[in-house]
């Protein structure tokens, strides 16, 4: 797999029926190794390694529904309290991230309210925060760390 824009993780991997899966730390199971997953799965590490975001706090891959449509979400972060502080949009190294990537996360924000948004695709990284009065974003250098 490409090397990513990421700190060095040691993941678990195993190949079955000559398909490679890694270990999802937070879904607790192997699955199947693709390039999105890849991308994926660093910034999870990267979350709880180096951001100290509870694993407790973080959830993957989970349906959502918006506009009678079911879409999928990479990664969400919850604050204590259960609404959801970050969303994590996640794309494989080969894909440009755009504006309709900005749209596609905003669109799933618009349900679900995030305070911070994230979109990657491992080679470069974008940080969001929401202004939910002037109905607008403002590029952040990082996502904060974890406060408790």
């Amino acid at each position: 797999m490409q090397k990513l824009n990421f700190p060095k993780y040691t993941f678990r991997l195993k190949n079955s029926e000559n398909k490679v899966s890694i270990f999802d730390r937070i879904r607790k199971k192997f699955v199947i190794l693709t390039p999105e997953e890849w991308v994926r799965q660093h910034t999870v590490h990267y979350l709880i390694e180096e951001k100290k975001y509870p694993e407790s706090l973080i959830n993957v891959e989970k349906l959502i529904r918006y506009n009678n449509l079911n879409k999928r979400y990479d990664i969400i972060i919850f604050k204590p309290d259960g609404s959801i502080l970050l969303i994590v949009e996640c794309k494989s190294a080969q894909i440009k991230i755009t504006q309709d990537v900005f749209d596609q996360i905003a669109r799933y924000n618009l349900a679900l309210d995030a305070d911070f948004l994230m979109i990657t695709n491992g080679i470069e990284h974008y940080y969001c925060q929401m202004n939910f009065i002037d109905k607008h974003y403002t590029f952040l250098k990082d996502i904060p760390d974890y406060k408790k």
